[in-house]
């Protein structure tokens, strides 16, 4: 008999930070977008003596930069953090990006560590359009691993 494993939407997810809040991990607002959740490790190639085929092994990894996207609040908790940044502060948060199911229970997770705010984008404001004001804040990230729930 094969084993089910339900597939999730990826429509529900939290963005959990360290120390943004009133506890010490804290749900730092209500996401649109999350992406950059990608690692990649280099290709190196060589080759033995006289073998004319290349051998290819797996050189350092890197992780892509996490994007978040929500929808303007009077929160600017994420905002204060990339304003530290850009006035030369080190100040680096491990977090988790986690993925729900319709019930709301955790189905996936994603921590990264070492993350600071790169970068911060306001919102495209057009007084003719009725879409909700999106704010962008862009992680750099020294590392991030799916965790087995």
């Amino acid at each position: 008999m094969a084993s089910s494993f339900p597939i999730s939407g990826n429509f529900n997810f939290l963005v959990e930070i360290e120390d943004l809040g009133a506890d010490t991990t804290s749900v730092v607002g209500g996401f649109s977008q999350a992406s950059g959740l990608a690692s990649e490790s280099e290709i190196l190639e060589f080759r033995s003596g006289a073998d004319p085929a290349t051998v290819k092994i797996p050189g350092r990894t890197s992780y892509s930069n996490i994007v978040l996207q929500k929808g303007v609040t009077s929160s600017i908790e994420l905002y204060r953090w990339r304003k530290r940044v850009e006035e030369g502060e080190y100040d680096v948060r491990t977090g988790s990006i986690v993925l729900l199911d319709h019930a709301m229970n955790e189905r996936a997770r994603w921590n990264f560590y070492g993350g600071w705010p790169a970068g911060y984008e306001g919102p495209m404001l057009d007084s003719s359009d009725r879409s909700v004001a999106v704010e962008s804040l862009e992680l750099a990230v020294e590392k991030i691993e799916r965790v087995n729930i």
